[in-house]
């Protein structure tokens, strides 16, 4: 089975070279020095390679039992989830009156991705109770917030949510989901949700599930959804655990992949809950939690890609295949190494110059949510809110591509399970799916996103992008290699929302048949940008004399790939956009 290693040397160049953490007046940045950063990166990449890495393949292998309504987890899961618990990771990046160590967003994010490329299943456990407590620390009560997130804060207990049902998915305004109120002030939740990470297993003593059910007076559609949090034990008073609560799994789902995690069908058969937040709001609510999710399933992206890059670079470098042109490069043996050979080391390229920008980018989508959340920075919040469907969509969509190019690199090889590559893109793939559908992600973009505010967001980033090429103009082989490539790719982009103005209002279709390209389009053109960042930062380290010119000259070299071979990509959505919604729409339902 493939290895892992975490890439803690990259992301330490992007807290401190490219966002120079350490100077920004973010409060709590101060302390992220490179000694302090460097420790975590260690220790955290420490037991993804070590411990969690190691049990990727026995969760994909045997994936979770379901007995008499008890999930079992794979052998070594539970004593993997007393590591993370004992290491205090959940709690990383959570208050301190919780339990948490209190540091910034950005810094669990970097540790996030190095367990989610260890075992992305494993980790869905921890991560749903993060996307949770952060919806009960935002809208919760002060009695809800002291009653559950010291316990789910250190893991005794973990989280859920509780979205979708079997008739809807995305349209949440169909669900069917009743909450009764009581004379205590609790609701009784009846209905059935299906898809539900983590519903059930056997890692925590209590597992907290949010949900979203429609209580009495509220009206149609999604107006009438409230959140509620229905634990599977009641807490006394005390915090000790009372009754079972009204609620179990009724089966766990076989899927494509992560195996490892249990993806429950939840019954509710008159279970209590308490309402979070106001009565009416859940989607708001709700959308916390959201949020938080789909910036992390964006992460599992690239993730996932950068565990299955490992692989097929190793298989590369080892597998002895064909002669180079115009000679051999290992004469002494019958053969040369795959990556020899030019298509190959493309293969290699794409894969590297993507995880390498997604890193980028996503990190900085956490320091958005630091700056939005430690400052009030308003326009940090606008920022981040457009990018977030970018992230999630284009980087889940080219992380699956990514996975399925490390695994060709494998031949016949790569399609044995024994191999594991077919774990990375089975894995991948649920990615693009849930969190909201890809398609979904292309429509909120155009459809919301684009036109937030009277357009600002989509406005800054265009200045944003105008002033970095500015200030570094006189730097003649940036210029060349990095700024004029982008400087094309923001171009196409702005083109691409001028068609979007000029033609949505009249033809809706033409905007929504173009989503999908635009939001590739916009996730080139930010991964243009993070490799136009990533090359000034390494382009100064080398004049200042850098330790590490190897690290360097390589980071500049992938950076060129990626600006001339894969950035020319806007040009191609542009071309596909501005042809409108003629060519999508030209059939009608009975043709096909």
């Amino acid at each position: 089975m493939p290895g892992y290693t975490a890439p803690t040397r990259d992301v330490a160049f992007l807290l401190h070279e490219v966002l120079k953490v350490s100077e920004s007046p973010v409060p709590g940045y101060g302390e992220l020095d490179p000694e302090t950063t460097g420790a975590i990166l260690e220790e955290a990449g420490k037991l993804a390679s070590e411990v969690l890495a190691p049990l990727n393949a026995v969760g994909d292998r045997e994936g979770c039992r379901f007995e008499n309504g008890v999930v079992r987890t794979p052998t070594g899961f539970a004593e993997a989830f007393q590591a993370v618990k004992d290491g205090g990771w959940n709690g990383l990046d959570l208050p301190e009156e919780f339990g948490g160590a209190g540091l910034p967003y950005l810094m669990g994010t970097a540790v996030g991705e190095f367990f989610v490329s260890s075992n992305m299943a494993f980790n869905m456990y921890q991560g749903l109770t993060h996307g949770a407590i952060a919806a009960i620390l935002a809208h919760g009560s002060e009695g809800q917030k002291a009653t559950y997130l010291p316990k789910m804060v250190s893991l005794d207990w973990t989280g859920t949510m509780n979205l979708t049902e079997p008739h809807c998915g995305t349209d949440l305004g169909l669900i069917r989901t009743k909450a009764e109120p009581q004379d205590d002030g609790s609701y009784l939740i009846t209905g059935q949700k299906i898809f539900i990470s983590a519903g059930e297993h056997d890692l925590a003593e209590n597992i907290i599930h949010l949900v979203l059910a429609k209580a009495p007076g509220g009206g149609e559609g999604t107006r009438g959804i409230s959140l509620f949090i229905v634990p599977k034990f009641l807490v006394n008073e005390d915090g000790s655990l009372g009754a079972r609560n009204a609620v179990a799994a009724g089966k766990i789902e076989e899927k494509m992949g992560i195996h490892g995690n249990a993806t429950c069908v939840m019954n509710y058969d008159g279970a209590t809950g308490y309402l979070v937040g106001e009565l009416h709001k859940g989607m708001r609510n709700m959308f916390t939690m959201m949020n938080e999710a789909r910036l992390g399933v964006g992460l599992q992206g690239y993730a996932v890609a950068e565990a299955a890059y490992q692989a097929s670079l190793a298989y590369a470098k080892d597998r002895q295949q064909g002669r180079a042109v115009p000679k051999p490069a290992a004469p002494e043996s019958p053969a040369d190494p795959l990556i020899v050979h030019p298509d190959i080391r493309r293969a290699l390229m794409d894969q590297k110059s993507f995880v390498e920008g997604a890193r980028a980018l996503t990190l900085w989508g956490a320091e958005l949510i630091d700056r939005a959340h430690r400052t009030g920075d308003a326009e940090a919040e606008a920022m981040i809110s457009l990018l977030t469907p970018v992230i999630k969509g284009f980087q889940t969509d080219r992380g699956f591509d990514m996975a399925v190019v490390a695994q060709q690199i494998w031949g016949g090889h790569g399609y044995i399970e024994e191999q594991g590559m077919s774990q990375f893109v089975r894995d991948a793939r649920i990615a693009m799916i849930y969190e909201g559908a890809n398609g979904i992600q292309a429509l909120d973009l155009v459809g919301r996103k684009l036109a937030a505010d009277g357009g600002k967001p989509i406005m800054a980033f265009f200045e944003m992008v105008k002033g970095f090429i500015k200030e570094n103009a006189g730097d003649e082989a940036l210029a060349r290699d990095f700024l004029e490539p982008l400087k094309r790719a923001s171009k196409d982009l702005q083109a691409a929302a001028m068609f979007f103005m000029q033609h949505g209002m009249k033809d809706p279709s033409a905007a929504l048949a173009g989503a999908t390209d635009f939001l590739h389009l916009f996730g080139h053109t930010c991964l243009g940008l993070m490799w136009a960042r990533m090359a000034k930062a390494s382009t100064a380290a080398l004049a200042a004399g850098a330790e590490d010119a190897g690290f360097h000259e390589t980071k500049l070299a992938t950076g060129r790939y990626y600006m001339a071979r894969q950035l020319p990509a806007t040009a191609l959505h542009l071309a596909r956009i501005e042809s409108g919604s003629a060519p999508v729409m030209a059939l009608a339902p009975e043709a096909f």
